[in-house]
């Protein structure tokens, strides 16, 4: 095993080769980093609202994430008299945080290996249904025999294109409360021209604060609660990285495909990413144009941006990268000694043909997959496409239910709507459907475009929208009072949205047995890798699980093409960096005064490194992906020394390949974090609360 490759789940950690990770730098035990009896640093990791990474620093519940995994909060917390974004917010006493809308964290409470009792009762004569019928079946029953009565989520998932399978029981808090925000320029710093690239100086966190009932269990928001008291939290270090100094992320990836073979590859590329990449700029022109001209669009659409852009530029580098990396050749080289072992008389009939048939499955789907890239972008960014489909169905049966029923119905409708049109803006929407549908048809080949996509003119569908019920949260508000199926079943957004959801279903059946046999070679091709490779630790690919991924602070090469700022030892950046780059008033590289100011007068504090300098960002070379973002990086104590936040552009393709040269985690430095805390915006409280060592 490499130590810097690899996510791994935590119950696998006591397999790894403790000796050479102590030899490394680790001074914890595998029982130190994960335990079901006794705290461990897990206890101190929780899944962000699904999609980052969080952990608890404090005996009180506070929580460090990314500024970028906060946005989404921040943003629907502020207005354009009370812009915390923008402007940046710190809480000077508990009373002060403000509770955050639909934020959830969850904590790993333990997880367990169910793959001998799932595929104890699986055979390979089984269709893909049989198949599928028995495994849901299970999840049901393991989920039922560990939540205690609803008191825990349990998620059954698989692992190892489907030749595994583990659970995990968590446990979910729903009061959460925004702590405090560095001012956008700040943990924005850089924007979009920054983002994957490195060097990097981005103070990206947001600090958050986890409540529960008197006795610490979950409850909604009240003014009763009280901070968390968690079982374990993680000390903070004060000491600074060098090169070669161990490291630890833990956290939870999103999703990986490190064992894809050449043939998908090559659809990602030449295909998939071309579809999700043109798409997402069209989305991204549509929403700035309007964000340009507008505080409040900006603010209700600031964080769908956001997510758009990581994406888009991520998916833009994939291809890049691929292409200049020779991604596809090195799969190959491993594919040609699976395609000997498979060849060999014993594993023939069983191995022998899957490359050949996973090849031609990807030839069969080319386009398919290039129409449900530009589908899935529409949907995903033209509300007017979609809001009509999700919500018609609740007003079709709100319309035919007696007054009774009606009136039991209504409360929650109307919040349905509510929450549907928050952020909501007629003029971006509308321009949003003409544009992303203009783009389908121009784009996806002719005879694989849904039909109700095909004869539908973008600009009249557009104009449409003004008489639709579905055109303002107003409209439907009103319709809710008077309503009518007639007016509903005719409404042209309902009607585009139904028709175009039941083709797509339609659509995506015709490729259900070639989908199904797709699955099935991906299983025995995954099995036939681990047969024919016997000397090699195979990790599981990401799917959203806590994984814990082991490395050491780290260079990259000197660029000729990039500005170090006199750093000449290129595993950091510092403040000098930061200033160098400042453009007054610009939208990317704007800096506070209070900042400039700081830094004029040297004002570090005990936060600067012992050489002088304030440091920002630093590298290491952990294997992370999205979902990692806000994960804490820690030492070999388990100290925390920074939070991760990004990969780097030259290892774009990370998410299918380790490149073990190029492949970096850029994380931002704690003393940093602390620094603004403290010297910017005078919050130095809450180090009071942190367990702090120098």
């Amino acid at each position: 095993m490499r130590a810097d490759e690899g996510m791994w789940l935590m119950m696998l950690v006591k397999r790894l080769n403790g000796k050479d990770l102590q030899k490394q730098g680790l001074r914890l035990t595998a029982e130190e980093i994960y335990s079901v009896n006794n705290s461990s640093l897990k206890d101190a990791i929780v899944q962000f609202n699904g999609g980052c990474t969080a952990e608890v620093v404090s005996k009180e519940g506070l929580l460090f994430t990314n500024h970028h995994c906060g946005y989404d909060a921040i943003a629907a917390l502020s207005t354009p008299e009370k812009n915390y974004l923008k402007d940046g917010f710190f809480a000077m006493n508990n009373k002060e945080e403000l509770p955050a809308k639909n934020l959830y964290v969850r904590f790993l409470v333990r997880m367990d290996d169910v793959t001998a009792r799932i595929n104890g009762k699986l055979n390979p004569q089984m269709s893909a249904d049989e198949r599928r019928a028995v495994i849901d079946a299970e999840y049901k029953a393991i989920q039922k025999e560990n939540s205690e009565n609803g008191k825990y989520t349990v998620v059954v998932k698989d692992f190892f294109s489907g030749n595994e399978f583990y659970y995990f029981v968590y446990q979910d808090y729903k009061d959460v409360r925004l702590v405090g925000t560095p001012t956008e320029s700040i943990g924005k710093f850089g924007g979009d021209t920054d983002n994957w690239e490195w060097p990097r100086h981005t103070g990206d966190f947001s600090v958050f604060r986890i409540y529960g009932d008197a006795n610490g269990n979950p409850a909604e928001y009240s003014l009763n609660n009280v901070p968390l008291k968690p079982k374990y939290h993680l000390p903070v270090s004060m000491k600074g990285v060098k090169p070669g100094d161990f490291t630890m992320i833990m956290g939870y990836p999103g999703r990986t495909n490190r064992y894809l073979t050449s043939y998908g590859i090559n659809q990602l590329v030449t295909k998939d990413y071309i579809g999700w990449v043109d798409a997402s700029k069209s989305a991204m022109d549509v929403m700035k144009k309007y964000m340009d001209k507008d505080t409040q669009i900006r603010l209700d659409y600031a964080s769908q941006y956001a997510s758009v852009a990581n994406y888009w530029k991520n998916r833009a580098g994939t291809i890049e990268s691929v292409n200049k990396n020779g991604t596809v050749a090195d799969k190959q080289k491993v594919e040609a000694k699976f395609q000997e072992w498979a060849n060999l008389a014993e594993n023939k009939a069983t191995y022998g043909n899957v490359l050949s048939e996973i090849e031609a499955y990807y030839k069969l789907i080319a386009d398919r997959n290039l129409e449900r890239n530009y589908a899935t972008q529409f949907q995903r960014n033209a509300k007017y496409a979609v809001l009509p489909y999700r919500i018609g169905a609740a007003l079709k049966s709100y319309i035919e239910q007696n007054e009774a029923g009606k009136a039991a119905m209504k409360a929650r409708l109307l919040a349905g709507v509510e929450a549907s049109y928050d952020g909501f803006h007629p003029v971006v929407e509308k321009d949003m459907l003409q544009t992303l549908l203009s783009l389908y048809k121009n784009k996806v080949p002719f005879d694989y475009q849904l039909p109700v996509m095909k004869y539908s003119n973008p600009a009249e569908l557009a104009n449409q929208a003004d008489a639709s019920i579905f055109s303002t949260k107003e409209s439907l508000l009103k319709f809710i009072e008077n309503p009518s199926l007639a007016v509903l079943e005719n409404d042209p957004l309902y009607k585009f949205s139904g028709i175009m959801v039941a083709e797509a279903m339609m659509f995506g059946d015709k490729y259900v047995k070639a989908d199904d046999q797709f699955a099935k070679n991906t299983r025995l091709y995954f099995d036939g890798l681990r047969k024919s490779m016997p000397e090699k630790e195979f990790y599981p690919d990401a799917n959203s699980t806590m994984r814990v991924t082991f490395g050491k602070v780290d260079r990259l090469p000197i660029r000729k093409d990039r500005q170090y700022y006199g750093v000449k030892d290129n595993f950091y950046t510092d403040m000098k960096g930061m200033v160098a780059k400042y453009k007054k008033g610009d939208a990317e590289f704007d800096l506070p005064q209070r900042l400039l100011d700081l830094y004029k007068k040297k004002d570090f504090g005990p936060y600067k490194d012992k050489k002088g300098y304030m440091p920002v960002n630093f590298l290491s070379d952990n294997d992370i992906t999205g979902g990692n973002s806000g994960s804490p990086i820690l030492n070999g104590n388990g100290e925390l020394i920074g939070l991760a936040f990004d990969g780097n552009s030259e290892a774009l393709s990370g998410d299918i390949v380790f490149e073990k040269q190029w492949q970096k985690t850029i994380n931002l430095d704690v003393r940093f974090l602390l620094w603004i805390m403290d010297k910017y915006h005078g919050a130095g409280y809450l180090l009071n609360e942190m367990t702090i060592r120098k």
